[in-house]
């Protein structure tokens, strides 16, 4: 399975949640909040959008930090992924 996303747009895998709090305390799946960090799996062209001229500042590997309500979740192959705009990202993590 191969995603090739267009313009500006970049394929996202979430980080799995954290089980466990600072202090020990064991969190069932319900209760665990979704992270907002990601590993960046495909990078569009970038490109001219909307007039403008867009480079993408993230590559394939890169861990980085979304918007919380940022982008299109999508399921191939039994896995999850989201599809956000280069500026739904925040930051890179290093």
């Amino acid at each position: 399975m191969k995603l090739k996303p267009l313009g500006d747009r970049v394929v996202i895998k979430q980080l799995e949640a954290e089980e466990k709090t600072k202090s020990g305390i064991v969190l069932p799946g319900n209760a665990q909040e979704k992270p907002q960090e990601a590993e960046v799996i495909a990078v569009g062209p970038g490109g001219i959008i909307e007039g403008k001229e867009v480079t993408m500042q993230v590559k394939v590997g890169d861990k980085v930090i979304y918007s919380k309500y940022a982008g299109t979740e999508i399921k191939i192959d039994n896995e999850e992924f989201i599809i956000v705009k280069q500026n739904d990202i925040l930051a890179i993590v290093e």
